[in-house]
């Protein structure tokens, strides 16, 4: 290492800040945050450091620098744009030991300022030795989408029993080893998850009974969103780091499934028309025999648990068998498929409100309330609709929705093989012949924004209501093509 990273305790300390400008203030907030006594010293205070200090939240002598103001002061920051005076800033204290850092000066540092990941009480730095300051930021800024905030309350919950837990648990790697399950088990879970009280009275009771190891495990009811990785939200990326067995289902990205820890065990339970990996009972009754054995187990599922994905039906058995579990909501389909394709699901001009619909057939019959869809004027997004098709475009028409309605097929949504087929009702069906799913149809007024708002660089487009279309020579689809996730479990027959 260049340098030794040291986390410097200033509580209540004396610092001085040398420079009035918008770095000065920056530096001077975060020397605040670290509970130290910061004073300004310069001729001019800029922009936010002359508020800070019209507030009365820094002292301001208005002065070049003195050596007399190093007097007591436990670190020393320089933004002076004045070089000679930086340059005395510098050697003053040198001479009295007293860390310094010249801003954007390297040479005249005697510390470095690292990129900071507060999630306190835990702080994360990043540094390249002031080689690359913008590096150091986007590194920093990778953890900060990374670690959440939510990291603080866990570190809490631990300071809190460390000392109960050394009285309790003799020897330092049954301690490391109880502390492991417990950040990476259902107590830790429920820190991060804001049930600090909860994860309290878990933690102490553990350590009151003498059981240092877990006797159940957890679920986790993830949504994996619609395909892309980068939708994946950060709880759901943190529990599935953590799990032990990943159960997932046909509409859920490979990339997202690789996600899991490597020694993690998966299981497929896929499901399409008239094949299914797993019944429904089979997988519920797996997700509780594996968390009974202690495992955390991770239900990944394509969208939303909640949104025709049969969360509901899993959870009852999981709640029925006394396990824990948490929810991680994802990104439902209509929601990530249509603004990839450019498509407000509302619009003040067009449609105040939206629904959500599945084209699945019960016992080889398509039953929809056609009349109440036909006669509103809200955007329907119907899911698991390709098969039906046909038949949900005739009978919009047949009821009453004007047959010039636009109308839009999303193909592989979010995903960089994204297709968008743009017609209307009366057309639609003839430009979906080589439509695989999984697939979404959206049906209204703002389906005609699709081009205007087109904007994702893996669209396809395929366009047959708006001026200058063109069918853009695809070939022949490949059914072997490796399918990822659009939309929510494919197999509900619950519509909303």
């Amino acid at each position: 290492m260049d340098q030794l990273p040291i986390f410097m305790n200033l509580q209540g300390e004396r610092c001085l800040v040398v420079g009035g400008n918008a770095v000065a203030a920056r530096k001077a907030e975060l020397l605040k945050k670290a509970n130290a006594e910061v004073t300004l010293v310069t001729r001019q205070l800029e922009g936010e450091a002359q508020r800070m200090v019209a507030d009365g939240y820094l002292e301001w002598h208005d002065a070049s620098f003195q050596r007399r103001y190093l007097d007591h002061v436990r670190l020393v920051i320089a933004t002076t744009d004045d070089e000679e005076e930086a340059r005395r800033v510098y050697n003053a204290c040198v001479e009295r030991g007293i860390p310094v850092n010249v801003a954007d000066v390297p040479s005249m540092c005697t510390f470095i300022l690292p990129g900071i990941v507060d999630r306190s009480p835990m702080t994360i730095a990043v540094s390249t030795g002031a080689r690359s300051p913008v590096l150091a930021r986007l590194v920093r800024r990778r953890l900060e989408s990374l670690i959440p905030p939510s990291y603080g309350r866990l570190t809490r919950l631990l300071e809190r029993f460390r000392e109960k837990a050394k009285r309790c648990i003799e020897g330092v790697d049954n301690r490391q080893r109880f502390w492991e399950a417990v950040i990476e088990g259902p107590i830790g879970n429920m820190a991060m998850a804001g049930r600090e009280e909860q994860a309290a009275a878990a933690l102490d009771g553990r350590l009151e009974s003498g059981i240092t190891e877990p006797d159940t495990g957890e679920v986790y009811l993830i949504g994996a969103g619609p395909g892309a990785v980068d939708l994946l939200t950060n709880q759901a990326q943190r529990l599935l780091s953590s799990a032990d067995i990943v159960i997932y289902d046909r509409l859920v990205s490979p990339a997202i499934v690789d996600l899991a820890r490597r020694e993690a065990e998966r299981v497929y339970v896929g499901k399409t028309a008239g094949r299914h990996a797993m019944d429904q009972q089979s997988i519920s009754r797996l997700l509780v025999d594996k968390a009974r054995q202690g495992c955390r187990v991770a239900r990944l599922k394509g969208g939303d648990p909640f949104i025709f994905g049969r969360g509901g039906e899993e959870l009852d058995a999981i709640v029925e068998a006394g396990i824990d579990f948490q929810i991680a909501p994802g990104v439902t389909a209509a929601s990530g498929c249509a603004s990839y394709a450019g498509i407000p699901l509302t619009h003040r001009d067009h449609a105040h409100s939206v629904r959500f619909i599945t084209g699945h057939r019960h016992s080889g019959v398509l039953r929809l309330p056609w009349s109440d869809l036909a006669q509103c004027s809200d955007t329907l997004v119907f899911y698991m609709g390709l098969g039906s098709l046909p038949e949900i475009c005739a009978g919009l028409v047949e009821h009453g929705r004007k047959p010039a309605t636009p109308a839009v097929v999303i193909e592989q949504g979010t995903t960089a093989n994204q297709r968008v087929i743009r017609a209307t009702l009366a057309d639609l069906d003839q430009h979906v012949a080589d439509v695989r799913p999984p697939a979404l149809l959206i049906v209204g007024e703002v389906a005609h924004l699709s081009r205007r708002f087109a904007w994702f660089a893996g669209d396809r487009e395929q366009s047959a209501f708006m001026p200058g279309y063109c069918i853009d020579g695809r070939g022949p689809h490949d059914p072997t093509q490796a399918r990822i996730g659009l939309h929510d479990d494919e197999d509900s027959t619950t519509a909303v």
